[in-house]
């Protein structure tokens, strides 16, 4: 986990409900559990701070970052996606975009990705589909200058056809496995009465690989899954020991905020 990873996680999983800001000392402290050092953060902070993410403020313990609205917003969308207990029933249409060709290089390959962060896959290089409109999707192409034909449609045919060709199941499949492997030896190697700095840090570790799937897996309607899927059983793994670790990360976090207020 790097430094810039490791600081959204933090935000997004215990700052943003602490009011989302934190002093640059306090940042170090609760870092420093994950093995990063001083200077990573510092170096991830000013780049946060370029792109918007993070702002300045002055604090009672010192000198601090707090939040964006941008990163607010951002942090609040994930955090929803990462907690969620399941998709509303399905309509069986299927959302279309169109997109007029995009030609630079980097702008096109950030559209790809942010689309399929959104859950969109694409049919083509200017057409993506989603099982339903995404809330995020306005801001998304607001904040490209994009536009994109829309249109409600059902698909003449078996969506199971569709669902494979458009995403690779096979391989998100595997991928579930592989985590719920290396999840539970990571919770089986933390002991009982480990201090709340290293439950912290394993409780991290596990949020931020789970995290990871927010960008692989488009979270498909239950009925065009295959059977047995394994991310169910991923989800109800990780809910469960998030919230079983949480009160003792959260009391970490709490004491390290608190260093330095007179």
């Amino acid at each position: 986990m790097n430094a810039r990873a490791a600081l959204f996680d933090l935000y997004g999983d215990h700052l943003r409900m602490r009011a989302g800001r934190a002093s640059v000392a306090a940042l170090v402290r609760l870092l420093a559990p994950l093995d990063i050092a001083p200077p990573a953060v510092r170096t991830a902070i000013s780049r946060m701070v370029r792109q918007d993410w993070l702002t300045p403020v002055r604090l009672p313990q010192g000198p601090g970052y707090a939040l964006t609205p941008k990163c607010a917003r951002r942090l609040d969308e994930t955090a929803l996606r990462i907690y969620r207990s399941g998709s509303a029933p399905w309509s069986g249409r299927w959302h279309v975009l169109v997109f007029q060709p995009v030609r630079e290089r980097g702008r096109r390959e950030r559209l790809r990705a942010d689309l399929s962060f959104l859950g969109y896959a694409s049919l083509s290089e200017n057409t993506w589909i989603g099982p339903r409109p995404s809330p995020e999707l306005d801001a998304l192409l607001e904040g490209q200058s994009l536009t994109a034909d829309r249109f409600d449609s059902t698909l003449d045919g078996d969506p199971r056809s569709l669902v494979a060709r458009a995403w690779d199941l096979c391989a998100l499949a595997h991928a579930y496995e592989e985590w719920m492997t290396s999840a539970a030896d990571l919770i089986g190697k933390l002991p009982a009465d480990a201090p709340d700095d290293h439950v912290f840090a394993v409780r991290s570790r596990l949020v931020h690989g789970w995290r990871n799937f927010l960008f692989r897996d488009p979270g498909l309607p239950q009925e065009l899954l295959p059977m047995g899927w394994p991310g169910d059983r991923a989800r109800a793994y990780f809910e469960q020991e998030a919230a079983r670790l949480l009160p003792a990360a959260a009391h970490f976090v709490d004491r390290n905020l608190d260093k330095g207020v007179h």
